[in-house]
Order: C-alpha cells, then structure tokens, then sequence
C-alpha cells in the first residue's frame, strides 16, 4: 500500500556543517519540496564525532552518550523547522533520518556500517513515526550499503534521452550514472570537500575554504598530486564506497612526507585538483555523459566547477539546482523518499550500484508516540 504523504528528510554528512531537515510531499509520481531548515551542530559535539570518525578509541559509555545526543538534537532540528514553518507534526507521515556515518566498512570478513543519533529519541520527542538505519540490510545481502541517493537520482532526474550523470560532492563524492536504457550504477569516486575541510581546519581553523579562495592562492605541485592519485583506493574497481575513517588528515600527512616544505595553500590546491581528477576520471572511465549535474556542498566551489568543466570539455557541467532540485537538499531529500518506500514496502536499494545480491526494503520503523 503506497503511503503517501508529507516527510521529513533529516542528513548531515560526512562534513558536519550543519543537520539539514526538509520537508517534501511525496507519493508514487513526484516528490515536491516545500520546506528547508539547517539546524547547527555544537562545537564540542562535531569535534567528538570527528574525533570517532577517525578511529580515535572511546568507552562504550561515550558512544553510548554521543548517540543519544545526536538523536536529541535531530530531533531538536526537526521541531525548529515545523516551529519556523508552522507546520503541525500530526500531518507528517514519517521521518527519514540517515542518521551520522562515524564508521564504514565495506570490505573484510565481517563488513560492518554504523550511524548514530537514537531514533527512539526523535521519535519520543517529536511524536512522528521515524525510519532510519537505512544501510545495514544492503550489507546483509552483500551490498556495501552505499552509496543509496542514486535510487533517489533514477526517480527524479532520469532522462529519456540524454546521458546523465549526477555528482553529489559531499564530504565524499559520489556518481551516479543515469544513462536511457541501462541499469542505474553509482558509487563514490573518494574525498569531495573531506580533504580540502581538513587541512584548512587544522592550517588555518576554519570550517571550509569560502569560494575555494586559499586554494586559488596556491599552485598544484604535480609530484604530490601522483603520489597521491596512486593510491590503491582509487583504483578499486566498482562498486566501492569510502569514508572519514580512510581519508583523513592522517592521509594528507602520509601523502606529503615525501615532499617536504610545500607551502600550505600549496597542498590545499593540490588536494582541490585531486578531488576534480578522481571525478573526472572516472566519468571518462564510464563513457562520459551529456550533462554533469552537481549537488551537495561542493556545488558552490567555483574552483572544483571550473576545473571539472575543463577536464570534461565534452560534457555540460553545471549543478541540480538547473532541472529544479536544490543541490544543498538532495540528501536529506532522498532520505525523505526512502522512509516513503520502506512504509510502502517498496526496495530503496539497487543492485546494479551496492553490489547487493537482491533489492530490498531499508530501514528500521520507530512508530509515532502519540502520548508524549
């Protein structure tokens, strides 16, 4: 039984910049936006989810207590949008939370993925049905769990005719490859603002390169660049999904031990050029496209812009934004739309881009207190 209705959307990604809630009417035919809030993050709370990310060792009471702060404050942040919309929580269907990646680990013996922000908590605080854990069942059935916005690229943005890739550059970057008449495949293609947040945070204490300004002062030094581009990650084959625990500022230290005394805002370019190259590269490496459609924090990076439109000269480039989808909303959208397919009882998966051996329903349901 299809369960249309309102959702709400709740993501913050790999870069931690804010809790992102939407608000979008959904049913079987299209997914309308009709609200948009980001909810900041407390310094000391991004700093010990960093810190855990990295795999820096903590206390089960300490996971235990990031959980359940996390999941207050999703729930804080979904209460601030109705409030500032003046929307009633009792028109909400459900609640799609993502809830924060601080593990993945796709590959070995016993392939795990953890996200956390107790949705009991915002499901007890806030009175709406929440679903959320949407990644594990993929893993279960030999998936990696990610990445699973291209599902939500395939029902939005799909085209008759016109080879189409969507790039969503969080902290990681991720493709998906929308081409007429062939099975949807996606995958992350590694860092997408990761690195670049990385090393300005700890060169200069500032949360993001603005307009990608220090970069543009410094210059690609072309002997790091291939040091760095020779990773074996990078030529994993398909599907692949990587995270925070992988790259880091650990990485970068790594990569630039061998070149000493390379000027910082030297590094930050480079590390700027390795994000457009490893995109680039792999949307050659799969035939190119027609158009090139960005989304997520990296879309307002005119640099990394500039630099893809440049190695894709074949290839439109331009953002989400252009076919009428806010590319900062993508992600916290597509959660919206996988809660609505798991009530409906409708897979959220897809094969052809996890790796998984059969489609599936997703997520766990944390039903409505109405008494609360």
């Amino acid at each position: 039984m299809m369960k249309s209705g309102r959702y709400i959307g709740v993501m913050s990604g790999t870069s931690l910049d804010g809790v992102d809630v939407v608000l979008a009417a959904i049913d079987e035919n299209r997914v309308v936006q009709q609200a948009r809030y980001e909810h900041p993050i407390p310094q000391s709370l991004r700093q010990a989810i960093l810190s855990l990310c990295q795999g820096q060792s903590l206390t089960l009471s300490q996971l235990g207590q990031l959980d359940t702060r996390l999941g207050k404050l999703f729930a804080e942040a979904v209460l601030a949008m109705l409030k500032l919309y003046g929307v009633n929580g009792a028109e909400i269907t459900a609640i799609g939370c993502h809830g924060q990646t601080v593990w993945h680990e796709p590959y070995g013996d016993a392939p795990n993925t953890l996200q956390i922000g107790d949705n009991n908590q915002i499901a007890a605080a806030t009175g709406i049905t929440v679903v959320g854990d949407f990644r594990r069942r993929d893993m279960a059935l030999g998936g990696q769990g990610a990445p699973l916005v291209p599902a939500f690229h395939q029902a939005v943005l799909m085209h008759p005719t016109e080879r189409r890739m969507v790039l969503n550059i969080g902290g990681i970057a991720n493709l998906s490859l929308l081409f007429p008449g062939q099975p949807v495949r996606g995958y992350d293609t590694g860092p997408g603002n990761l690195l670049m947040d990385a090393w300005i945070g700890h060169q200069r204490a500032l949360p993001y390169d603005k307009d990608a300004e220090w970069a543009r002062s410094g210059q690609v030094i072309m002997p790091l660049l291939q040091n760095m581009l020779a990773d074996p990650w990078f030529a994993l084959p398909a599907p692949k999904s990587t995270g925070r625990e992988y790259f880091n500022l650990r990485w970068i230290e790594q990569q630039r031990r061998q070149f000493p005394g390379i000027a910082p805002q030297d590094i930050q370019a480079t590390l700027a050029e390795l994000t457009a190259r490893t995109i680039s590269e792999q949307v050659l490496l799969n035939g190119g496209c027609e158009r090139l459609l960005v989304c997520g924090g990296g879309g307002h990076n005119p640099l990394l812009l500039a630099r893809l439109a440049a190695l894709l000269t074949k290839t439109m480039v331009g953002t989400t934004d252009d076919v009428g989808i806010n590319g900062d909303d993508m992600e916290a959208l597509a959660f919206a739309w996988l809660a609505w397919r798991t009530l409906s009882g409708l897979p959220g998966n897809l094969p052809s881009v996890t790796g998984a051996r059969s489609e599936t329903v997703l997520g766990a349901i944390f039903p409505a207190n109405h008494n609360k």
